[in-house]
């Protein structure tokens, strides 16, 4: 049985497949009779827990053709085809056609720029993106300058602090 849309629909070839794994999302393409295609580092499968963190490391990944529950495993999921707002889909027989032929290659990964989430919106949109990337960069961005404010700031109190030192000593 394939997954539900979150008000129960069931889900379209071309329907992108969003998998909670534990510290990131897994994203697959659905392509019908059950089955979903995605972007698989050796370390990335149902279940994998902690190890699947080791997909940092890979600069390669198989694309499979999988049933869907074999991918999701216990994990939750939701169907999701996040950019929809931003880009019209391509042809559903395209995208399938692609999806398709793709299967059994040996592609290039990385998880910032080529990751399973890029591999299913090039397939759905034509464009490779990646929110979780992004907003995962976003926050590091903001991180190091929240940290290099608080350099800043420690710096000048502690030369102003010096200064006011200096002037009750003499």
């Amino acid at each position: 049985m394939p997954p539900t849309k979150k008000n129960d629909e069931k889900p379209e070839p071309g329907d992108l497949i969003e998998i909670f794994r534990s510290g990131y999302q897994h994203w697959a393409i659905y392509v019908g009779d059950g089955f979903v295609i995605h972007l698989a580092p050796p370390s990335e499968y149902a279940n994998a827990g902690s190890y699947s963190m080791m997909s940092v490391t890979c600069d390669r990944a198989l694309v499979k053709k999988e049933e869907i529950w074999d991918v999701v495993g216990s994990d939750k999921y939701s169907i999701n085809n996040l950019l929809d707002d931003k880009h019209v889909p391509r042809d559903i027989g395209d995208i399938l056609r692609d999806a398709e032929r793709l299967v059994g290659r040996i592609c290039p990964y990385s998880v910032v720029t080529g990751n399973c989430e890029h591999f299913v919106t090039e397939l759905r949109y034509g464009k490779p993106e990646s929110r979780q990337v992004r907003s995962k960069v976003e926050i590091a961005a903001a991180a190091g300058l929240a940290m290099a404010a608080v350099g800043i700031f420690a710096y000048a109190a502690g030369f102003f602090g010096s200064r006011d030192k200096e002037k009750e000593t003499k």
